[in-house]
């Protein structure tokens, strides 16, 4: 089936005219794709002008769309009738001031797909942490239950690429980030999760209400039909679905019952009313991981009664038996000189790092740094006490983490390179530690994004292995 025409897919007002989509990294590449497909006629621009730039623009000179890398103009972009813009691009850059001024509606590469997916069922999944996981387990609980189901948006594939697709998928499982929903106004998912809520980003929003304010745009078009997942234990969670139109399940790691919950007397994975799984079948580690678990199954079985029959029940617990950890999340990166390296690359909070250090059982060395997000280290203070022996501080963080932490437990500040942040942890560690990079931090000030940081860490950790060997 061809792409849907601008004019089925798009208000008549968004296609009066050019429509600017600007940056030029994966999201933007597919969402110019898709509206030049559609018939649009496209202007995509990029501040930046490296390869990967280049690569986009080559691609897309050749489908008519007018390419612009190094800059944007301005003048242009005010002249559009839409604005597409990456969520990486924040509200104060000069491209999106000049839309604003000039009335242009601006909108996210999520809310342009979505016009081009009508009828299309999907979850939803956003929160502080947690939802890359959550969306990965849901995507292959759906797909243990025999849909055509794809996992799509801040996981990594953009949805307008899915909207490329010849036929829709049955499911979609959608990571929503904040800056993504800001930008997604009809967002009305089948059902939809808040993983949990705490302080992040703080180096983009003014306050943490602003945060808040636009993860709860997640349930801007909620209604009766509509089916909510949110954590119990998480007060600000419960707070912001207060209200909310829909059916609501509620999933625990804590103590008593929720719809879903963990056993802890009978060690098992409960879920609307009965037993999943065996916490012993999930091969993931940490609580964290259980509530990731318990709210993916909620929201893909209490979507639909077919769900829930007996057979529905016995493949979804096989899909979470089948489901191993994600690259860069709590990633075992390899065992040197009896030295375990693990790989949390993707932990770019400190709430999230604060999650990774309570699974830590052994003493640790911590890599904790990049680029600064605004949030006090200080909420580390206690798991720190518990089991690091030192925090290697690094990169244009590394003198605030110093600050932060200091008289908590031993810091060694290495403000050069990535190698010689990991030849510090080597050195500090004996056989039966770990090396845990879990930074808190984005990785923007050294690297294009986290999963180069992590990948990286784990090339240079087999380096110093072999060497050591």
């Amino acid at each position: 089936m061809p792409v849907r025409s601008l004019t089925e897919a798009l208000p008549a007002a968004w296609t009066r005219g050019e429509i600017s989509v600007l940056g030029l990294a994966r999201s933007g590449r597919a969402a110019a794709e898709l509206l030049r497909r559609a018939g649009a006629d496209v202007y995509a621009s990029d501040a930046a002008s490296g390869d990967g730039v280049a690569l986009a623009a080559a691609a897309l000179e050749r489908l008519g769309v007018h390419v612009q890398s190094g800059g944007h103009d301005l003048t242009r972009i005010a002249a559009s009738a839409l604005v597409v813009a990456s969520p990486g691009i924040p509200p104060a850059a000069p491209s999106l001031v000049a839309a604003r001024k000039a009335g242009v509606p601006i909108i996210g590469e999520l809310e342009a797909a979505l016009h081009f997916l009508p009828h299309q069922r999907y979850v939803a999944i956003t929160g502080t942490n947690g939802k890359t996981t959550t969306t990965a387990i849901a995507h292959k609980l759906l797909e243990g239950l025999g849909y055509d189901a794809v996992a799509a948006g801040n996981i990594g594939t953009p949805l307008a690429e899915i909207a490329l697709r010849d036929a829709q998928p049955d499911w979609i499982a959608l990571e929503t980030s904040s800056f993504q929903l800001h930008d997604t106004p009809s967002i009305a998912p089948t059902s939809g999760i808040l993983t949990n809520l705490s302080a992040n980003h703080l180096d983009r929003y003014a306050d943490v209400d602003g945060y808040y304010a636009d993860k709860a745009r997640l349930f801007r078009n909620a209604a009766e039909r509509s089916v909510w997942v949110s954590n119990a234990d998480d007060p600000n969670v419960q707070r912001m679905v207060t209200g909310v139109r829909g059916s609501h399940l509620r999933f625990t790691t804590g103590q008593g019952a929720a719809d879903g919950y963990f056993d802890r007397s009978r060690v098992q994975l409960v879920v609307l009313g009965a037993p999943l799984i065996d916490r012993s079948d999930l091969v993931l580690l940490g609580d964290h991981n259980v509530a990731n678990a318990l709210a993916a199954a909620l929201a893909v079985m209490g979507v639909d009664e077919s769900h829930r029959t007996d057979d529905a029940r016995a493949r979804v617990a096989d899909a979470l038996r089948a489901f191993r950890a994600l690259e860069h999340r709590i990633e075992p990166a390899g065992r040197y000189a009896e030295v375990d390296w693990i790989n949390d690359s993707k932990s770019t909070n400190v709430a999230s790092t604060l999650v990774a250090l309570k699974g830590m059982q052994r003493p640790t060395v911590l890599l904790l740094g990049g680029r600064h997000k605004g949030e006090p280290y200080g909420a580390l203070a206690d798991e720190l006490r518990r089991t690091v022996k030192l925090v290697v501080a690094y990169g244009e963080a590394a003198s605030i983490v110093e600050t932060d932490l200091a008289g908590v437990v031993p810091i060694a500040r290495e403000a050069s390179s990535f190698e010689n942040v990991l030849a510090r942890a080597r050195a500090a560690a004996m056989p039966g530690d770990a090396v845990l990079l879990s930074p808190a931090c984005s990785s923007y000030d050294m690297f294009d994004n986290y999963e180069e940081r992590g990948r990286a860490f784990k090339r240079i950790a087999a380096e110093l292995g072999a060497a050591r060997g």
